[in-house]
């Protein structure tokens, strides 16, 4: 029996782990049974796929299949499971020049045309008022110059289509091409046995004058059509990855690097290497990730961030390699280079969301897979129908309708409904500065309601300041300063940081702590002059046994001005109490203004004390806060909100909130912080600011109800056209269409599924 809060829990799939689902269930990839996420996984060995056959350290071109991203290989071909061509991946290994299916299937295009177009105005000249060119031929060697143009075009323009359908036959994998290759042998073994032996067909197949009608024409139309709305697909479909090779172009080609002597070399940028000194000219593009040694200048990180506005960057700044520096002349050390670079790592963290799933895709795959069976069946009943009731010559009718649903009922537009929007978000997301790490993700923050923000880092710049230090009788300022900023010298907690840092302003000497340790939530302790030192927060001194009440009050005034207080004690008392504030990012008020807007709910979870929380969200207009919380209180206080029915994302950059970015529904990691904070969120905000979320959820947005449309679109089209095909309308309106005007539809459905697709490239988010 399942328990009504077994409802809301997080399950996960053991070999499957990126299969995450409200309540127990079966995996939709493999079927196991679902674990509890909170739960150890049952130790079970993953299979690998077998549709992976990139070679391990292969650097060459990859290429996948848009429907089914588990299908890898290192060369040109079909996907063994749709016959869909395979797309090449956009990735930091990316090979210039064109998709070689691409080209294949323009020359067979342009060799198509030339031959239907003299093969149409054969077979159909006499409907057109060109009868006068079959006469001129006659009537048996017009019938072999016709079966001459449509086998060529079949056999040699349609040679791909065939292949695959026969591969989708032997493999039990049906899909598109195994209908097209029904259709068009239909149509064409059709026309040859009546060129050939028209004397086996019964009556049902002779018109008035007892000649047998040839489809040849039918047949070359259906596989040229085809191939141009494949090609037209293709040249779509390279735009999905425009924004990233936009990125990839970004690259600088070479570095001026500066030798020990003081020489300069221009050097191809494979060859620079961690720790070389650069020199980048005003204008130039910086070569890699490094940090400013020399000089003064205002870089363009647009193509990084999305934010317009230069910045300024000086000695020991951070700058990103492929942002363009403006008029000042830097010198800076490489720190990343190659693949480690953050446009590197950017380019390969959207090559692999591409590759991802949404759980939404499992039922257009459902719906697909029985498709093509239904679909079988229906032109056979359309066939049947058609020799039963149909006007003479029924075998004829009923053949037209047959072929013409097997042609307009391919289900290809159901399949490339979903990847094609997720392939274009990804890459928009990129040139926002929005790095999306799988489709899942993507899907999921559309159904957010409640936002959980962390505060240092994310409200804040991250980058606090030491505003104040008040000791105690019997205690100096400089004393209790140089304690604790001993003390911190340990710690890699910004609060740590602003303490020494102010130290070192005030001209405070420091000195080696040692027997160092730090409580997580709470403080730290060690000791220093020989002496006991702890610094940290009233929890700390309450487990020390000590009253720190007398300062309580001095504490508070200083926490309703937003600032964070800690005591620090020295013998077993408190000696003083320091004062740190963090600055509220500019763009943060705007940021959750906007997020209120689309329906959010904000909470701020944060260790500080509850009156300096108080006083931020008072500022920020904060719908609740949670404040005096451990690292472990944040996935805690996500599992009761999940629990009560909400949808959680949490935002946050520390190594302390990756269990809470992993446990809520949507993770969203500033790009500042830590790395084990970005492995564990779906969202990656490179810039580091709250209007990253607003842009996440109005991309998250546009993507789903881009993704809604192409589906109606898709379920529409065969839901009417295959009926159409079939002839139900024609005992009411006389309306039959033929193979040729089902092959111009079905080649219409796909590519408008892929042009709505593309739309998002131009999304305003």
């Amino acid at each position: 029996m399942t328990h009504d809060h077994d409802a809301h829990r997080i399950y996960t799939c053991p070999m499957h782990p990126e299969v995450r689902q409200h309540g127990p269930g079966n995996c939709p990839i493999c079927g196991m049974t679902l674990v509890p996420a909170d739960e150890p996984p049952v130790a079970v060995k993953p299979v690998e796929s077998s549709f992976d056959t990139v070679p391990e350290g292969w650097h060459g071109p990859v290429y996948t299949c848009p429907m089914h991203p588990e299908v890898r290989q290192a060369k040109p071909g079909s996907c063994p499971i749709c016959g869909m061509g395979l797309q090449r991946e956009v990735s930091s290994a990316l090979v210039e020049g064109p998709n070689p299916e691409l080209v294949d299937f323009t020359r067979r295009m342009w060799v198509g045309v030339v031959f239907t177009v003299p093969l149409l105005v054969l077979a159909m000249g006499p409907m057109l008022g060109l009868g006068w060119v079959r006469g001129i031929y006659g009537e048996r060697p017009s019938m072999w110059i016709e079966l001459a143009l449509g086998t060529a075009v079949v056999l040699y323009c349609g040679w791909p289509f065939l292949v695959r359908g026969w591969v989708s036959f032997m493999t039990w994998r049906l899909n598109m091409f195994s209908l097209i290759a029904m259709g068009v042998l239909a149509a064409w073994g059709f026309s040859v046995v009546g060129v050939f032996a028209p004397h086996v067909f019964p009556d049902g197949f002779r018109d008035d004058m007892g000649h047998v009608g040839l489809y040849f024409e039918a047949a070359a139309v259906i596989v040229t059509l085809v191939l141009v709305g494949q090609v037209m697909e293709l040249q779509a479909r390279e735009g999905t990855g425009l924004a990233i090779r936009a990125l990839l172009d970004l690259a600088a080609k070479t570095a001026r690097v500066i030798r020990p002597d003081g020489t300069e070399a221009e050097l191809p940028l494979e060859k620079v290497q961690v720790g070389d000194h650069l020199r980048v000219r005003p204008g130039e593009k910086v070569p890699v990730d490094g940090v400013v040694l020399e000089g003064r200048s205002s870089v363009d990180e647009s193509m990084i961030s999305g934010e317009p506005v230069p910045v300024e960057k000086v000695t020991d700044d951070p700058v990103t390699g492929a942002t363009i520096n403006g008029t000042g002349a830097l010198v800076i050390r490489a720190t990343r280079v190659g693949s480690d670079t953050l446009l590197s790592q950017i380019v390969e963290m959207v090559a692999k969301a591409q590759r991802s799933r949404a759980p939404i895709q499992k039922y257009a795959d459902y719906v697909a897979g029985l498709f093509v069976p239904a679909v079988m069946a229906v032109a056979v009943l359309a066939f049947l129908a058609w020799a039963a009731w149909g006007p003479e010559p029924s075998l004829s009718y009923g053949l037209v309708a047959a072929v013409s649903v097997l042609i307009i009922a391919c289900p290809c537009a159901f399949g490339l409904a979903t990847p094609m929007s997720i392939m274009t978000a990804t890459g928009r997301g990129a040139q926002v500065g929005v790095l999306i790490k799988n489709a899942e993700a993507l899907e999921r923050f559309e159904t957010i309601d409640t936002l959980i923000v962390d505060k240092t880092g994310t409200l804040t710049e991250g980058k606090p300041r030491l505003i104040a230090v008040l000791p105690e009788p019997g205690h100096d300022e400089a004393e209790v300063l140089r304690l604790a900023a001993s003390l911190e010298r340990g710690s890699e907690h910004p609060l740590a940081e602003a303490i020494v840092r102010g130290a070192e302003e005030r001209g405070v000497q420091m000195v080696e702590a040692s027997d160092f340790e730090a409580i997580t939530g709470k403080g730290v302790k060690g000791v220093v002059y020989g002496r006991p030192v702890a610094l940290g927060n009233l929890r700390l001194v309450q487990d020390m046994d000590l009253s720190g009440e007398a300062l309580v009050a001095k504490a508070d005034a200083r926490r309703d001005q937003g600032e964070t207080v800690m005591f620090i004690v020295l013998d077993g008392a408190v000696a003083g109490l320091v004062s740190v504030a963090d600055p509220v990012k500019e763009s943060t008020p705007a940021a959750l203004k906007a997020l209120h807007a689309q329906g959010l709910r904000i909470i701020m979870a944060t260790g500080d004390n509850d009156r300096t929380a108080q006083a931020v969200a008072a500022r920020l207009g904060i719908d609740e806060i949670r404040a005096d919380v451990l690292p472990q209180d944040k996935a805690r206080i996500i599992r009761e909100l999940q629990e009560a029915g909400h949808r959680v994302a949490m935002a946050g950059d520390g190594v302390n909130d990756a269990p809470a970015l992993a446990q809520a529904d949507v993770g969203i990691a500033m790009g500042t912080g830590a790395d084990v904070a970005i492995e564990s969120a779906g969202f990656t905000l490179v810039k580091g600011n709250l209007d990253g979320i607003v842009r996440a959820r109005k991309l998250s947005r546009a993507t789903m109800r881009n993704i809604r449309q192409n589906l109606f679109f898709a379920l529409i089209y065969n839901a009417a056209g295959v009926p159409v095909a079939a002839g139900l309308l024609y005992p009411f309106t006389s309306i039959l269409i033929g193979p040729i005007f089902a092959a111009f539809a079905m080649s219409a459905s796909s590519l408008s599924v892929v042009l709505n697709a593309l739309r998002l490239r131009r999304a305003e988010i």
